[in-house]
């Protein structure tokens, strides 16, 4: 199996989490996702008197705007994470007015939530200034780490701008509570968080007892075979990909080899080595299920003991992967935790997990969700 042996620093072809991710340390550590949700003051923090609201973002940095922004821009790399959260809130349907496009376009998705989605102007993850200036916005958001690159351009243009990091549960949930600010609606912002937490409580409790010894050796890769050229990747050990395996119950086999930031390439050699129980592959560009049908018709990866086993699955989504710091993340985490212990999580039933997703958190009905996203189903999903 050929591989690719560099990976590119722009927005990579149809992989959504490609650029470099270390954390800054943010003054205000995360809720702990393991702790109770955080409870916000009714007033909030906007000054008494005033319409004005200040929040402190991802990198500890306190923003101070006059009012609640009706101008929203969502920019830079990974804008598909930034907006996908930003609409799980009503207000962004008017407020948005901008947003950064890459690989991944969420115009057909969210066309679904807001009918006049289409409207908003579509930036390029490589716009600056010069683009992003002329649509007057009251704040930017980013992901935290184009804070050096296009958050200091655009603040030396006297344009507001707010990080997230969106890359752990614990920075996700810190966000939406930001967020919840940023839009004037912390309600919201706890009724989300409560979302999640109920789920993340239910997958605690279903490994409550689990001995290290019982935690399959997992190997979850990214897989493209973008020209013919196959291409094993793994993601670094900060990266939501591998909090997923771990808080699912299994136990990542790849550690040592991703610890720097980005994807790692691996060979199937070293795959060999690890010899993992459990095969979870993605793949942005074709159907997860399709690759794994290959896969196991593969000599060299029939001598996997997990392929021998029946143990490798494909990752799902429909309109975008359940593996990446998208919303949908939670149902990535709930449907690993399925299948790595099916014993545990026998009555997770993933279809219901979906409707209950994309009613309580996007607003859509039964009808449409059966219609437009039950369809649009890829990977091992059941």
């Amino acid at each position: 199996v050929a591989m690719l042996l560099a990976a590119c620093d722009a927005e990579p072809q149809a992989v959504p989490t490609g650029e470099p991710t270390t954390v800054p340390t943010a003054e205000q550590p995360a809720p702990s996702v393991d702790s109770p949700l955080p409870t916000p003051s009714p007033e909030g923090d906007a000054a008494p008197g005033t319409n004005g609201v200040t929040i402190v973002d991802a990198l500890g940095r306190t923003l101070e705007l006059e009012a609640l922004p009706q101008r929203i821009v969502s920019a830079g790399r990974s804008g598909l994470t930034i907006v996908e959260t930003l609409f799980l809130f009503p207000e962004a349907r008017e407020r948005v007015v901008a947003i950064s496009v890459g690989q991944q376009k969420p115009g057909e998705f969210l066309s679904l939530v807001d009918p006049d989605f289409g409207s908003k102007t579509e930036l390029s993850p490589e716009s600056g200034p010069e683009q992003i200036a002329p649509l007057q916005p009251d704040v930017v958001v980013l992901r935290s780490f184009m804070a050096d690159t296009l958050g200091a351009a655009l603040e030396q243009v006297g344009i507001p701008v707010m990080d997230v990091d969106l890359e752990t549960p614990d920075q996700y949930f810190r966000d939406v509570a930001t967020l919840g600010q940023l839009l004037g609606n912390e309600p919201r912002a706890r009724e989300i968080q409560a979302f999640y937490q109920e789920r993340l409580d239910a997958i605690d409790a279903g490994l409550e007892g689990l001995d290290a010894a019982d935690r399959p050796r997992v190997l979850l890769v990214q897989y493209s075979a973008q020209g013919g050229e196959v291409s094993l990747e793994v993601p670094s050990v900060a990266w939501l990909q591998t909090l997923e395996v771990e808080r699912a119950g299994g136990e990542p086999v790849w550690r040592e080899a991703a610890q720097a930031g980005g994807w790692a390439v691996v060979n199937l050699e070293q795959v060999a080595a690890w010899n993992p129980d459990q095969i979870y592959v993605i793949s942005y560009g074709d159907d997860p299920a399709e690759v794994v049908e290959e896969l196991r018709a593969n000599a060299q990866w029939q001598e996997l003991a997990a392929v021998q086993a029946g143990q490798i699955y494909g990752f799902p989504g429909e309109f975008f992967s359940w593996d990446q710091p998208d919303p949908r993340w939670i149902l990535g985490v709930t449907w690993l935790a399925s299948r790595i212990h099916p014993e545990r999580f026998a009555g997770v039933d993933m279809t219901e997990e979906i409707v209950s997703f994309f009613g309580e958190m996007y607003g859509l009905d039964e009808a449409t969700v059966a219609e437009e996203i039950l369809p649009r189903l890829r990977g091992d999903v059941q």
